[in-house]
């Protein structure tokens, strides 16, 4: 490799509680400096993140560009394709994808070496957006499934007061106001009245 080439890696994580550890010292193993490692802490169904559009900045003919898998580069089919048409043909960078060594731009610089590497990339990429597809389908399919048995998401009801039904029973027949009623519960006016309205037509009421 010529030694006054550029170096640079790319890492990217969905979130803030995911751990970029793995992907830093794959990184930095293939000799990447870290002042020349980019991450972003965002989701991968687009390129609208601030690193990697800094990185690609950076990026000229005499850059190579390490990334440990491609679905860090991003998950979308077509984009992820665009933007490898960008950095290997605008900017005329070469990648490295690690985990797939046959996605390395370095090797065969000649029509078929270019030709393998855009097939690999296509299958590949349409992999990776499969299988994202198939999780995403397979969580709404569980919820859904839950959902059918009666589970319920999110956080229980709160109970209410011990004093609610008589507290509710003198409101509606005007003995106490609203306000009246809301500090017997211990609650905001306005809880009181939202609690008022779901209870009338709930399962609580025995007249």
């Amino acid at each position: 490799m010529n030694k006054k080439q550029k170096i640079f890696g790319y890492a990217r994580i969905s979130t803030r509680e995911q751990n970029e550890d793995r992907q830093i010292i794959a990184l930095k193993e293939m000799g990447v400096p870290e002042k020349n490692i980019f991450l972003d802490k965002l989701s991968g169904k687009n390129f609208e993140r601030p690193q990697y559009k800094k990185m690609i900045r950076k990026l000229d003919n005499n850059s190579v560009l390490y990334i440990k898998s491609i679905d860090r580069l991003g998950r979308s089919y077509r984009d992820l394709s665009n933007q490898w048409r960008v950095i290997t043909k605008e900017k005329g960078a070469d990648v490295v994808v690690i985990d797939m060594p046959i996605l390395d731009t370095r090797r065969e610089k000649n029509l078929l070496g270019t030709f393998i590497s855009d097939l690999m990339l296509a299958l590949l990429s349409y992999v990776a957006e499969s299988e994202y597809r198939t999780i995403h389908q397979r969580q709404a399919e569980g919820i859904a499934a839950a959902k059918a048995r009666g589970y319920k998401f999110g956080r229980p009801p709160k109970q209410l007061p011990e004093n609610f039904h008589d507290v509710y029973q003198k409101w509606k027949s005007g003995k106490l106001s609203v306000a009246e009623a809301a500090r017997e519960c211990n609650m905001p006016r306005s809880t009181f009245y939202y609690k008022a309205k779901v209870y009338k037509n709930s399962t609580y009421l025995g007249d």
